[in-house]
């Protein structure tokens, strides 16, 4: 897709850049002119900020079952490599839609609606998605955010100065995937995180994502201590993952509900971990916010 098909919304501190297909970020330039997400380079990762639906990771086998069928999903779902219509179209917000259709049925069987917004508050981006059930039985599902940052960020530090830092201590233990399957480990690993804050390197990743299955933090920050920084909010995501391919110059940090298989899982969908339900008729919400901090 071409810069003219994205759709500009913006504070005048802020400006954002979406695409309808996926209804993805693409762009999020500060008043300066500084870009903050990845440039996409398809020979290193094509993505910018794909939404996760209805599944977060890869499934065992690339399938999985439901009330005794066996079903087909890529990594990460449908929602990445699909249109969205535009419902509205604002000077500082856009919303999208993408309903049931013939093709989504054959892969996942509900009848559902996936609506994202996207406003822009001054220096902030608020994403929100809400997943409505139109059908009439509870419909299982995960949704996930997967933005991916420039990495080193504008400012002029380098990559090794920059931080990730919790708003909690998180000493907890990581879980890894399979490289080759993208299944879930059995086995945690010991966390690089000391108290509250770690610094991201390339060979962290070597071993794909380090996956947090159970965050406490609500916020995350990404950059250098004293320099402009990216602040990742999300108070109802309770799994984290945090990616790149190594070396390259840029960092994911995406909130989940919902995680890969793990390895030789073979349940039905409504026990694949991390799956929740919304009931007939109803919509769940999700949030995630992504600010601009200044420079202390």
């Amino acid at each position: 897709m071409s810069d003219s098909e994205l759709i500009s919304i913006g504070s005048g501190d802020l400006t954002a850049r979406i695409n309808p297909f996926g209804a993805e970020l693409w762009s999020l330039v500060d008043a300066q002119g500084r870009e903050f997400m990845t440039d996409g380079n398809p020979e290193v990762w094509s993505g910018h900020a794909p939404i996760l639906f209805p599944i977060v990771g890869a499934l065992n086998q690339g399938r999985y079952r439901l009330g005794g069928k066996e079903y087909a999903l890529p990594r990460h779902g449908f929602a990445r490599h699909s249109t969205f219509e535009v419902l509205i179209a604002e000077k500082e917000r856009v919303m999208f839609s993408l309903a049931a259709n013939a093709a989504t049925r054959e892969v996942y069987p509900f009848e559902f609606k996936l609506n994202v917004n996207y406003r822009v508050i001054g220096t902030k981006l608020a994403i929100g998605v809400g997943v409505q059930n139109c059908g009439e039985v509870p419909m299982p599902f995960s949704i996930g955010f997967h933005p991916g940052f420039a990495w080193p960020l504008p400012g002029g530090a380098a990559k090794e100065d920059h931080r990730i830092v919790f708003s909690e201590n998180e000493p907890q233990q990581v879980r890894r995937v399979d490289p080759k399957t993208g299944l879930l480990l059995p086995d945690r690993k010991h966390g690089p995180v000391k108290g509250n804050t770690f610094t991201p390197r390339a060979e962290l990743f070597e071993a794909d994502a380090l996956i947090w299955d159970k965050v406490h933090s609500k916020v995350v920050t990404f950059g250098p201590p004293n320099g402009t920084r990216i602040a990742v909010k999300s108070s109802v995501l309770p799994m984290l993952g945090i990616w790149q391919k190594p070396g390259a110059d840029f960092l994911c940090i995406e909130p989940w509900q919902g995680i890969a298989d793990p390895v030789g899982f073979e349940g039905d969908f409504r026990e694949k971990p991390g799956v929740i339900s919304v009931p007939a008729g109803q919509t769940q919400f999700f949030e995630l916010h992504i600010a601009v901090l200044p420079a202390n």
